[in-house]
């Protein structure tokens, strides 16, 4: 009780001696100022800042405010996505890849794209062009004992037999078989060897410059190459073929003498957009491969040489290609836009604040 009282009589002592006084309105509040680095003065801002800052103007007695920003205010450029080609090589076990956009030519993406390999039996796509060209479908193709000792992959055509160029054409495209591929080189050029030269001429004239064709299947052989670029170079013109386009594809289809051919190209089923592709495959050039690509109504091309994992680096390569392909678009349209300040303001560039505080500190 004493303790209580004596608190109390303290308490009146001091209220008497420092008297409490409110502000009186309209005071301005007292402002700490300090010296530190960090103080956000307005000279530290940047000229962009001080511009944005400066162009907005709040609405008359704090009402919510309908800000619109000056069209000559700067803005921020669309980003666009890095891409790190560098990393992107190590996710792919391909010795030679390319992306090329297949409506322009333009190239997308490269690793060692000119350096000269064996092909394997994507040189069947210049087998097939040129047999298409040369050959009615209902021309007869005889079989020699060469052509029918060829090794696998191949439809078993027998020795002396003939069969319809049509029947031919498809069993390279789609199964990719050496012995109609030297059935149908037999036929036009009377050799394998000499339908070869025509196929580096053909080669040549497509813009494939470092190709050279020693047979007509692809299978090893001294001093045949071809380069990545150019097998995607041949296979975009190849494309542009209207009967080559519509047999590569094909998933299957039934020759006149009732045997089924079947594709090699997986990619057909298994990547989204696969437009068709050439597969290959020996121990010297390991797995190779050419195809074309849509979506969203534009077209990629993807080839690749010595690959140890051919199906996951075409999946990794084609989406890839077309994020890449995007982005470069995105960055050309970007690039050729009209400059800020020659545009009219739109309606985008309102912004609309509903907190009057907000108006207040502008």
């Amino acid at each position: 009780m004493r303790k209580s009282t004596t608190f109390l009589i303290v308490f009146f002592t001091f209220a008497l001696v420092f008297p409490f006084k409110a502000p009186a309105v309209g005071s301005k509040p007292a402002i700490l100022n300090t010296g530190h680095k960090f103080t956000p003065v307005e000279s530290s801002l940047s000229t962009v800042r001080q511009q944005i800052v400066t162009s907005y103007k709040p609405a008359a007695n704090n009402s919510p405010a309908l800000l619109n920003r000056s069209s000559k205010t700067k803005r921020r450029p669309i980003f666009v996505a890095k891409f790190s080609d560098k990393a992107f090589r190590k996710k792919l076990s391909a010795r030679s890849a390319i992306i090329i956009n297949a409506k322009t030519g333009k190239e997308i993406y490269s690793h060692n794209p000119d350096v000269p390999r064996q092909p394997a039996s994507t040189i069947k796509v210049l087998t097939g062009l040129i047999a298409i060209d040369y050959l009615k479908n209902n021309s007869l193709v005889p079989v020699s004992s060469w052509a029918a000792s060829m090794p696998r992959s191949k439809i078993y055509i027998r020795q002396g037999r003939s069969y319809y160029a049509n029947d031919m054409i498809n069993a390279v495209l789609l199964s990719s078989a050496n012995d109609a591929s030297v059935a149908l080189a037999e036929k036009i050029a009377g050799s394998e060897s000499g339908f070869a030269k025509m196929m580096t001429q053909k080669a040549k004239e497509l813009g494939a410059s470092k190709t050279i064709c020693k047979t007509a299947s692809g299978l090893t052989a001294k001093g045949q190459q071809t380069t990545a670029r150019d097998l995607a170079t041949v296979f975009r013109k190849a494309m542009q073929h209207k009967e080559f386009a519509d047999r590569i594809k094909r998933l299957k289809t039934k020759t006149s003498y009732g045997k089924t051919l079947r594709s090699h190209n997986k990619a057909m089923w298994q990547i989204s957009g696969s437009q068709g592709g050439k597969t290959g495959y020996t121990w010297a050039a390991k797995q190779t491969y050419v195809g074309k690509f849509s979506r969203n109504g534009e077209e990629i091309l993807v080839a690749i040489l010595g690959s140890r994992n051919m199906w996951n680096d075409i999946a990794k390569l084609v989406n890839y290609g077309f994020s890449k392909n995007e982005q470069l678009q995105i960055a050309g349209r970007e690039k050729n836009t009209t400059p800020l300040e020659k545009t009219s303001p739109v309606k985008s560039d309102l912004v609309v604040l509903n907190d009057s505080k907000k108006a207040s500190r502008l």
